[in-house]
């Protein structure tokens, strides 16, 4: 069976509610799924997974938060198949650092899958946004691994 991790960090509760929603459709596409929220306990080793899903907050004028930096550090490597999401709020820079970690962080991780940005909340219209993202995210990594 086909195993992610998805680990997160959420101070407002906006990125663990995606968090749980990309787990629970991935789960429903028989992907064992592990969540891990950065800086809670005994750090899972994203190599006993078949991939990685990473998830933020932007902070202050579009910065990557200093536990999500602590956790890359922490890992020791770039992992293989690395999918990003990120919460933000546009109230607070616009569209310019709009999930800005997101962005850096699939960068950072050389993702070759497009960042979820959700505004806030995935409440509401943005729920199916999530739910698709999930189920492109374990169709890429199908189509990359069969």
């Amino acid at each position: 069976m086909v195993s992610f991790l998805i680990a997160y960090a959420s101070w407002s509760g906006n990125t663990q509610e995606v968090a749980d929603m990309i787990a629970a459709t991935l789960v429903a596409e028989n992907v064992d799924v592990t969540t891990y929220r950065i800086g809670g306990g005994i750090m899972p080793n994203p190599r006993h997974f078949d991939a990685l899903i990473i998830g933020s907050f932007t902070w202050d004028k579009g910065a990557t938060p200093d536990e999500v930096k602590d956790f890359a550090a922490d890992v020791g490597y770039k992992p293989d198949n690395v999918y990003v999401f990120g919460t933000g709020d546009t109230q607070f820079g616009g569209d310019e650092l709009f999930c800005l970690a997101a962005d850096k962080l699939a960068r950072f991780y050389a993702s070759t899958y497009e960042p979820l940005k959700i505004e806030q909340s995935p409440r509401g219209v943005q729920q199916s946004t999530v739910i698709e993202w999930s189920k492109g995210v374990i169709k890429n990594w199908k189509n990359l691994h069969e």
